[in-house]
């Protein structure tokens, strides 16, 4: 399989970098703290902002901003848990400089640090939290992205792991395809279970080598 393409766009949580144990770690003790059910507040946070997730959560909008410096500190805290998923660090360093992007739910801060314990590189242009207005599902993140790039967005490939995420690319224009489990459950036509065997090269992405989960 071989999808012409002039960007690689990158979810960065489940996608580039297994962070779920700072997440769980994070979102659980934030969660306990509030009285609310641990399980329940991790199963919900994939692919959101943390301001919206905790939006969501604190009924008292006067109360929100504290509760969101709260859970950035912990998310922080706990990015030295990150690693590298699979097939991450090999593709992204075969990639030239302007052809990529990341493009996270997570703040600025929190980006870098899970970026840099799993050593991975950073990336030319990184969309956070930070830089828009409305996160995922919204295109918003995938659109700044392209445009940094000097792309159209229907001539990039999205690269995501959650629902809200593939939504995004998808509004964007984007081609998407789903990553690793979770993948699975968004509308993705191809899902692979991570980036092994992945290349891109002269305007076209890879997929011959890899493992594919759908298509």
């Amino acid at each position: 399989m071989k999808i012409p393409c002039q960007g690689l766009l990158f979810d960065n949580d489940g996608v580039l970098v297994d962070s779920d144990a700072g997440v769980d770690q994070a979102w659980s003790r934030w969660a306990r703290e509030r009285g609310l059910p641990a399980e329940e507040v991790t199963a919900m946070v994939h692919g959101r902002r943390s301001a919206d997730t905790v939006a969501l959560l604190v009924d008292d909008p006067a109360e929100r901003p504290e509760a969101l410096a709260e859970i950035d500190r912990l998310e922080i805290e706990a990015a030295a848990l990150t690693t590298a998923l699979p097939g991450a660090l090999d593709l992204l360093t075969a990639l030239p400089q302007g052809s990529w992007a990341i493009v996270t739910s997570g703040v600025t801060a929190l980006a870098r640090a899970r970026l840099t314990a799993a050593g991975l590189p950073l990336p030319p242009v990184l969309i956070t939290a930070d830089d828009v207005a409305h996160g995922k599902p919204a295109p918003d993140g995938y659109r700044a992205a392209a445009e940094k790039l000097g792309l159209d967005p229907a001539t990039a490939v999205v690269f995501e792991d959650s629902v809200a995420g593939a939504t995004a690319g998808a509004t964007a224009g984007a081609y998407v395809i789903g990553v690793g489990p979770r993948g699975l459950d968004t509308d993705a036509s191809v899902v692979v279970p991570d980036l092994r065997g992945l290349t891109w090269q002269d305007g076209v992405l890879d997929l011959t080598a890899a493992r594919l989960l759908r298509s």
